[in-house]
């Protein structure tokens, strides 16, 4: 199979991630820790593949994820936790934004308004 008939594959679990709203990649991108330069050299993720990110997403369209030990959200400075569910979840639902309009064929319109900005 070439590689472009292969998709993009998590670089955790080696499935592919077959839709932006599973993308840990483009999550990071439109919350603005992934730099557009660098989007298409990143290796992709589920975001279930990462729980330390996904523990932070806060929707009713997202199953929780719980994790233990040392960045477990629940033993983290509360401040930090709300500030970081908000940015996450924020992020997701523009994942799901998108997601519902097809995706949009300018990428650089993809993240939150303030990242955006910031650029």
């Amino acid at each position: 199979m070439a590689l472009c008939d292969q998709g993009y594959l998590c670089e955790v679990c080696g499935e592919d991630v077959a839709c932006l709203t599973d993308s840990e990649l483009y999550l990071r991108y439109v919350i603005g820790e992934i730099d557009p330069e660098v989007l298409h050299t990143t290796r992709e993720r589920h975001i279930r593949c990462n729980p330390t990110t996904a523990q932070f997403i806060d929707h009713p369209k997202f199953d929780p994820v719980i994790v233990d030990g040392t960045f477990d959200c629940r033993l983290l400075d509360p401040a930090f936790v709300s500030s970081r569910k908000q940015l996450v979840t924020r992020g997701y639902e523009r994942l799901l934004e998108l997601e519902l309009l097809g995706g949009e064929s300018d990428v650089t319109a993809y993240p939150l308004p303030e990242v955006i900005a910031s650029w």
